[in-house]
């Protein structure tokens, strides 16, 4: 039913002329049409788009701070025992 939510819109997107008194009144004549919005790009595929660069940024940006900022190789990235490294530094630290 949500998909053809558009007819209701066109229902309430009345134009109401006003009248002597200022006050709104229906006039069925001029009823403005609304055509609903044709999107390029879905909303299910905005969202997995969104998804998906949020992801490779988040990689590519491990892959500069560890590789560039780090001075080490940015394809350790992907590898556990840097993971592991990292994490018993950081556990060393706190304590």
């Amino acid at each position: 039913m949500m998909a053809n939510n558009h007819e209701n819109v066109n229902e309430t997107s009345e134009i109401k002329p006003m009248n002597d008194e200022g006050k709104k009144t229906k006039d069925k004549s001029k009823i403005k049409e609304r055509k609903p919005r044709i999107r390029l790009i879905p909303i299910w595929l905005r969202l997995i788009l969104v998804t998906l660069l949020l992801a490779l940024s988040l990689v590519a940006g491990a892959m500069i701070g560890y590789g560039v900022i780090g001075e080490g190789s940015p394809g350790d990235v992907f590898k556990k025992e840097t993971w592991m490294k990292i994490s018993d530094i950081v556990k060393k630290e706190t304590e």
